[in-house]
């Protein structure tokens, strides 16, 4: 489909569970807004609004039990819009099992978060997931840069990105916020021209548009994902920023769809 969207970053839970989980998330950082009330159903309205096609849900498995509720939910609820990504979290026993499982399911992905589940990127145990990741062809995303809700410890900085993916050049390994929340500097210097994907939710408010586009310019357009990071943002708000940078006609179709489609097989 000609100008379709795909919304690489985006957040629901189940119905019964959306409103204890918005009001928990927000409880940690209450200055933050949100625009959605956590549900499928909603996020379905928000991108009809803003002209989205399809989104990719990331789930966060916080503890090892959550894997079972957040699979069969993600099979529930997939669909030709809804793209789910599961979460094996890394300290799970049964971690090379549940990571097939998610691949003979047909679901395209993983989802980590290295404050909610307590890693940094670059230790051993996440290179042994990385390489079960690798095995069965999955993506990989995972937040990066520090985050709203946490003290700034540096887990996933884009040294330790770099040094965990020499292991692995095939990961397909999908960075957030810009390749990195809030450490922008070390973006431009360390990850911008490699064959990195860099996602770019929560990151445009937060730069001038001269900057933003600087950055978007100056990485390999194969390797940008449009994302929102729904409900914390507006999905038709983000839209319109990526827009205000005037990109090429060609990157900026790489970026709100065709990379995406070819990392998820569509």
């Amino acid at each position: 489909m000609e100008n379709e969207i795909i919304d690489f970053h985006t957040h629901a839970f189940s119905d019964d569970l959306a409103p204890k989980a918005m009001k928990a998330l927000s409880s940690g950082c209450p200055d933050l807004p949100y625009y959605l009330d956590g549900t499928v159903k909603q996020l379905l309205e928000s991108m009809d609004k803003a002209g989205i096609s399809k989104s990719v849900i990331c789930s966060i498995a916080t503890k090892p039990k959550q894997f079972a509720p957040i699979f069969d939910w993600s099979i529930a609820i997939q669909s030709d819009r809804i793209i789910p990504l599961a979460s094996v979290h890394p300290l799970d026993e049964q971690r090379d099992e549940h990571i097939k499982q998610v691949k003979d399911a047909g679901l395209k992905g993983l989802k980590l978060h290295p404050y909610y589940q307590d890693f940094y990127v670059d230790e051993d145990n996440m290179l042994k997931y990385y390489e079960q990741v690798c095995k069965h062809d999955l993506v990989l995303t995972v937040h990066t840069g520090y985050d709203v809700a946490f003290p700034y410890i540096r887990r996933a900085e884009p040294a330790r990105i770099l040094n965990a993916l020499k292991h692995f050049p095939q990961l397909k390994f999908v960075t957030t916020h810009l390749g990195a929340w809030q450490m922008w500097d070390e973006v431009e210097n360390e990850l911008l021209g490699k064959n990195v994907y860099i996602e770019i939710s929560f990151a445009l408010e937060y730069l001038s548009e001269k900057r933003a586009k600087q950055i978007l310019e100056n990485h390999p357009e194969d390797y940008i994902l449009f994302g929102s990071d729904s409900p914390w943002t507006d999905q038709r708000q983000t839209l319109n920023l990526l827009n205000k940078l005037k990109l090429s006609p060609e990157r900026m179709g790489k970026i709100l769809s065709a990379n995406a489609k070819n990392l998820l097989h569509f």
